[in-house]
């Protein structure tokens, strides 16, 4: 059966899931018109982009707390950074994207690109990445779901992500310290150190407002950070404090 025939019978089984509740393989297979073993199989993908949850003989639809809500749709300065971040990334490449609403951006520049992995923590970028042409290798990290990030953290996650190697990291940042490194306000720094631990290139991606917030949570120090990209808010004593931490910094020009 061609790719695309799949993909719309996934998309299908996914929202008749969702529309119906926890549903059997047999009504499903019954529904489409399909063999049970297709229909696991179908389940099976469906899990592990983190859409449905399976149940013994069936699947149920994610419980309300894991959903997002639509995202707004990003600003300029994003879209600039996010298009930045899209011109350093070649076919086959093996990326991770961290949850946030400037990685999320970037999404759509991946598109047209062959053969990519992706690893994800995030339910919103694991869905976006499921629209793009080619359609990606989609990996999740499971874990346990935190919903301050909209995302899955903790040991089972971080025991994942060390399962891979990968090219590159994109990350974002709550703040700044231009001493330090990065910073958030979520305690839940773990995940984003392993994730920088197998990635040769860590990207930082951050709009320039964010740059010398002092939050109290260090996230990634300067060590692990190979190159920062902002929009050109930024000055350039602000660029050559940072470029002395050996961090390539890219201002972008933001057009709205």
């Amino acid at each position: 059966m061609p790719k695309r025939d799949t993909l719309q019978r996934r998309h299908a089984i996914l929202a008749y899931v969702n529309d119906h509740g926890e549903t059997s393989v047999d009504t499903l297979a019954r529904h489409f018109a399909t063999s049970e073993v297709t229909v696991r199989k179908d389940l099976a993908t469906l899990e592990k982009s983190g859409l449905l949850l399976r149940r013994f003989g069936g699947a149920a639809p994610l419980p309300q707390e894991m959903l997002a809500e639509p995202a707004a749709a990003p600003s300029a300065a994003k879209r600039a950074i996010a298009r930045a971040a899209g011109e350093r990334i070649r076919a086959h490449n093996r990326l991770i994207i961290d949850s946030g609403t400037t990685t999320s951006a970037m999404i759509p520049e991946l598109g047209g690109h062959e053969g990519l992995v992706v690893m994800t923590n995030a339910l919103s970028v694991a869905n976006a990445l499921r629209e793009l042409e080619p359609e990606p290798v989609i990996l999740m990290t499971g874990g346990t779901w935190d919903p301050h990030s909209e995302s899955f953290q903790g040991r089972v996650a971080e025991q994942v992500l060390r399962c891979y190697d990968f090219d590159q990291l994109f990350i974002g940042a709550d703040g700044i310290d231009l001493e330090r490194g990065t910073t958030t306000y979520n305690e839940l720094i773990g995940l984003s150190r392993v994730m920088a631990e197998v990635a040769r290139e860590v990207v930082v991606l951050v709009e320039s407002d964010k740059i010398g917030r002092r939050i109290p949570n260090l996230e990634l120090p300067w060590a692990r950070i190979h190159t920062l990209i902002t929009d050109d808010g930024m000055d350039d004593a602000t660029r050559e404090r940072l470029e002395a931490h050996d961090v390539a910094v890219i201002r972008v020009a933001v057009s709205e």
